[in-house]
C-alpha cells in the first residue's frame, strides 16, 4: 500500500514510516504525542486478539473503497524478548490461555480455518520440496521428510486450538509497562497444541526443564506429546526453509537448515 494513501486517512500532521515485516503492509505513524501501528488486510481476528489482551488494543478499523481494510493499534515501547527471556513462566501462561481459549478457536473456525492435520503439513512440504530440488536438493531436508513420513500416522490427536505457528521470540512484546503480547498472527491455524509447542520448547527450553515448562503451561507432559513435538518441530523447521528459498533468501534458509540438522542429531533422526 502506498504511504500517500495512509496520509489521506490520517492526515498530512502523521509521519509514516515502513514497519518491515514479510509482506511490506505495515507501518508506524506518529504525531503529537500520538503513535499508532497500522496494517492492511489484517484479518478480523485481531478484534478477538485485541479483546482478549493478547495483542496490542485495536485503536480503529476503516475500510477504503478499493475494498482495503486498514487497522489501526496502539504502537508500545517495549521489546523483544530475547532466548533467555523465553523461559520465564509468563510465556507459557500466555500461551495457555491462547491455546484453551474457545473465543479464539470459535472465532477462526467461523473465519473458515478448518483443522489443520499431519497428513496436510506432509503434503505440502513434499509438493514445495519437489519445486526446490529442481535447483538446490539438500540431504538434511531429504532425511527430515523421511522423518515425517514414517511417523505422520503416530502424531494424529483429536485436540484441535488455535495456534500462532510462529512462536519465535521475536514476536514476544513485553511493554514499557510489563504486558505481555504475541504477536504477528497471519499464519494463525487450528492445530494441535504440540505445533507451537514443539518448535518452542525444542528451541529455547533445555529438555531437563520441559517437565516444569510445560506444568507451568497448564498440562502433565507424556510420551505421546513429546513424539508430536518433535514432529511438528521438524515440519515447521522445513517450512520455515522452504519459505525462505522461495523468497530467495538462501543465507538465511542455509542458517535455518543447519538448526534443522542440529535438531535431527539430538533427536537420533540423523
Amino acid at each position: 500500500m502506498k504511504v500517500n494513501w495512509l496520509e489521506h486517512i490520517l492526515g498530512d500532521n502523521w509521519t509514516i514510516t515502513p514497519a518491515g515485516g514479510s509482506t511490506g503492509e505495515a507501518y508506524y505513524a506518529h504525531t503529537e504525542g500520538k503513535r499508532l501501528f497500522l496494517k492492511r488486510n489484517s484479518s478480523p481476528f485481531l478484534a478477538v486478539l485485541s479483546a482478549e489482551g493478547i495483542v496490542p488494543k485495536l485503536v480503529w478499523t476503516k475500510r477504503l473503497e478499493n475494498g482495503d481494510v486498514i487497522t489501526a493499534q496502539e504502537w508500545l515501547e517495549g521489546q523483544e524478548l530475547n532466548t533467555e527471556s523465553m523461559k520465564h513462566p509468563r510465556v507459557a501462561a500466555l500461551l495457555s490461555k491462547i491455546h484453551h481459549s474457545t473465543e479464539l478457536l470459535d472465532m477462526l473456525m467461523r473465519l473458515g480455518k478448518h483443522p489443520l492435520t499431519p497428513d496436510e503439513i506432509l503434503r505440502d512440504l513434499k509438493e514445495n520440496q519437489r519445486i526446490l530440488d529442481q535447483v538446490d536438493p539438500s540431504i538434511e531436508i531429504h532425511q527430515a521428510l523421511k522423518f515425517l513420513e514414517k511417523h505422520v500416522v503416530e502424531v494424529h490427536h483429536d485436540v484441535q486450538v488455535v495456534c500462532h505457528c510462529d512462536t519465535n521470540h521475536n514476536n514476544w512484546l513485553l511493554s514499557s509497562d510489563d504486558q505481555l503480547y504475541l504477536i504477528d498472527w497471519d499464519n494463525a491455524m487450528v492445530a494441535d497444541p504440540a505445533l507451537d509447542l514443539g518448535m518452542l520448547l525444542h528451541t529455547y527450553i533445555p529438555k531437563e526443564d520441559w517437565k516444569q515448562w510445560l506444568e507451568q503451561y497448564g498440562i502433565v507432559p507424556d510420551g505421546h506429546l513429546y513424539e508430536r513435538m518433535i514432529w511438528y518441530a521438524v515440519s515447521q523447521a522445513l517450512s520455515f526453509i522452504q519459505w525462505h528459498k522461495m523468497r530467495g533468501e538462501y543465507d538465511e534458509a542455509s542458517i535455518r537448515t543447519e538448526s534443522l540438522k542440529r535438531l535431527m542429531i539430538r533427536q537420533g533422526i540423523i
